[in-house]
């Protein structure tokens, strides 16, 4: 695997999550990345230590990540929201499970507290930092922005509504700080500019991660729950896909960095589902067309998502095919065989095998039997791999096992975060 000793920068990562999330409304495209600019600029205004100034950039890149449905989503764009704790106690329940982001987390979690005269320092007892203030005051400037028209037109109406705010929404302090930002026409044409992100990568010089390393492990594992979290249909499905897959590669001679790195893409593999309304995904009755066909585009996101890092090429490579088929029935660029990379012919066996022997809403996991039937009749018509569905069926029992072991974990977390 020729990508394995090549280093990630964390902010692409959280960029690609944030690109993730944009996809499921046009109207909140670049949301986020406008955020993080804001925030990013405001703590660089202040002075504050590198350090804080990275993960203010996080936290602005993931502040909605507990907005789950297209209606909360579409609601965090009004200037004042309407129950806003919800979805951000949603995005602290997620993000504290990676040690790593504990801060970030704690930012996400306040940053709908109004300053309320000072009063807002605390929320239910608990102290809030001066950084969810101004990731609440960035968050706010962000939506007031109206993206059809020309950006400094718009700078006077903005500062004078913040203004108006301030003491009672907004610390006066971090208000006079974006005020002086104000005065600058880049910190307009930068918001407006669509290249936003790459703005926002050549002023952070971040860590970088090795893309099978632990690391990377643990921030895979973060994506996968924001992914499967939306919705209790789905709460453990990718963590069985995950440990499928690496079992199975291992099984079938795969080094053990590809190994993990399998893992990886199991955890990354339907990423794209956060482009998918979780209206769509809980939805107790069949799908219609229309329904299906946006259920169908995940594939493509993840792909196009992920694209962007060289670096994780062969893990998106395996992640985003899953739903390709040897015959080239499959979606969404219909690869044949020929095409199709064997860490992607594993990844789609261990779907399958996965989405056959977990509990679902409307039915429970199939038994042995009934599992090999399918994925036999599937080898038949030449959309699995048959070399991969007899190991497969060599190892099942130890396999499930695994499969269910993992699945029962993130379940566990499922409720942990009790989202």
């Amino acid at each position: 695997m020729k990508d394995t000793n090549k280093k990630i920068r964390l902010v692409d990562l959280m960029i690609c999550l944030s690109d993730a999330m944009d996809f499921i409304d046009p109207s909140v495209v670049d949301h986020h990345k406008r955020v993080a600019y804001i925030a990013h600029s405001m703590a660089a205004e202040m002075g504050l230590p590198l350090a804080q100034q990275k993960e203010i950039v996080l936290a602005g890149a993931l502040h909605d990540i507990g907005a789950f449905s297209l209606a909360e989503r579409r609601n965090t764009l009004a200037f004042e929201v309407l129950n806003p704790h919800r979805h951000a106690e949603n995005g602290y329940a997620l993000l504290k499970l990676f040690s790593p982001l504990s801060l970030v987390a704690s930012m996400v979690r306040y940053h709908h507290v109004p300053w309320d005269d000072g009063s807002g320092r605390e929320h239910k007892g608990q102290e809030v930092p001066l950084s969810s203030h101004m990731l609440h005051l960035s968050d706010r400037i962000a939506v007031l922005i109206n993206r059809k028209k020309e950006i400094l037109s718009q700078a006077n109406r903005i500062c004078r509504t913040i203004q108006a705010n301030a003491g009672r929404l907004f610390s006066p302090e971090l208000v006079d700080v974006f005020r002086t930002l104000s005065e600058k026409e880049y910190f307009w044409l930068d918001l407006a500019s669509p290249s936003i992100q790459t703005i926002l990568s050549q002023r952070l010089r971040t860590a970088r991660i090795g893309v099978t390393s632990k690391d990377m492990l643990g921030f895979s594992q973060l994506f996968s729950r924001i992914i499967d979290f939306k919705s209790p249909f789905t709460a453990t499905h990718s963590s069985g896909v995950a440990a499928s897959a690496e079992f199975l590669a291992g099984k079938l001679g795969f080094a053990r960095q590809e190994c993990t790195a399998m893992r990886i893409a199991g955890y990354m593999h339907d990423l794209g589902k956060l482009a998918v309304p979780v209206e769509i995904l809980d939805k107790p009755s069949q799908l219609n067309r229309r329904e299906f066909n946006v259920v169908r585009h995940h594939t493509f996101y993840t792909y196009r998502i992920l694209e962007p890092i060289a670096a994780l090429q062969t893990i998106n490579a395996w992640a985003a095919f899953h739903h390709e088929r040897l015959d080239g029935s499959g979606y969404p660029f219909h690869l044949k065989e020929k095409d199709l990379p064997l860490g992607s012919q594993v990844m789609a066996v261990a779907d399958v095998f996965t989405a056959l022997t977990e509990d679902r809403p409307y039915r429970l996991g199939m038994k042995r039997p009934e599992t090999l039937r399918v994925l036999d009749d599937m080898r038949k018509r030449s959309a699995l791999n048959g070399q991969i569905v007899a190991v497969l069926g060599e190892h099942f029992d130890e396999l499930d096992a695994i499969r269910m072991a993992a699945q029962a974990d993130a379940r566990t977390k499922y409720q942990t975060a009790a989202l």
